[in-house]
């Protein structure tokens, strides 16, 4: 059985997500049914992780299995030219049979765009944020979120995963040419918790919160006290990486 590995892009904006499901179009069931008429076969096409709908991702990691001997030069020219234009194969590899784009993921990259005017440009894929954004006082907020904890405060209401630990190693913020752009790295996230940890992170900037409140709300392990999500349009998953 051959093993092969996909390295994606894609703009989010049209999809619900990249988790097939029924009634709604998704990146994963998009590139599956691309595969599927390329190779005359059903593929169980497996992703490093779920994005929400309206994410984006500049390296989105599956993979599939098939007994099929595959030329991969061929077969990343052939699969873009049906996918649509809002997905992209940026590489296709053989790796080892027991690999698997999401248990083998070690940790996990997002970046947030903020615009600080209104822009054509810019709308589509960023957040345009009317107040000032303060890097420093964010960045020291944002300093309670490292390390493991419980984040079931900022998971969505009803999720079913059961275990809400995650360790994130990094958040950064920085602003350069009138863009302010937030980045996190952990071994995994729950649904929905990259934008509900930044809603809350800039409520926090906003009502000048410190530390200690932001702490209550892990302890209250609810999402009802965390902040809003920011809109969807400005994640994109950035890397995953296979190595610590």
């Amino acid at each position: 059985m051959k093993n092969y590995k996909l390295t994606i892009q894609y703009d989010g904006t049209n999809y619900a997500g990249w988790q097939i499901q029924n009634n709604a179009i998704t990146i994963q069931q998009t590139i599956t049914e691309a595969i599927d008429r390329l190779t005359n076969k059903k593929v169980n096409l497996i992703g490093s992780g779920r994005t929400d709908s309206g994410v984006h991702a500049f390296g989105q990691i599956a993979n599939f299995r098939t007994e099929d001997n595959i030329d991969t030069y061929k077969f990343k020219y052939s699969l873009n030219s049906i996918l649509p234009s809002d997905i992209s194969i940026l590489k296709i590899e053989e790796v080892p049979e027991n690999f698997h784009a999401r248990f083998d993921a070690k940790r996990r990259i997002y970046f947030y765009l903020f615009s600080n005017q209104k822009s054509p440009f810019l709308n589509r894929y960023s957040y345009f944020y009317h107040s000032q954004l303060n890097c420093e006082l964010l960045n020291k907020l944002s300093n309670c979120f490292i390390g493991e904890k419980d984040f079931s405060s900022f998971a969505k209401s009803g999720s079913d995963t059961v275990n809400k630990i995650c360790n994130v190693y990094s958040i950064n913020w920085k602003m350069t040419a009138g863009i302010t752009i937030f980045q996190i790295e952990a071994d995994r996230f729950l649904h929905g918790m990259v934008r509900s940890i930044i809603g809350t992170i800039l409520l926090a900037a906003k009502e000048n919160y410190n530390e200690k409140l932001i702490m209550n709300i892990f302890a209250e392990k609810d999402r009802r006290f965390s902040g809003m999500s920011v809109p969807a349009k400005g994640l994109f998953l950035y890397k995953v990486k296979y190595e610590k």
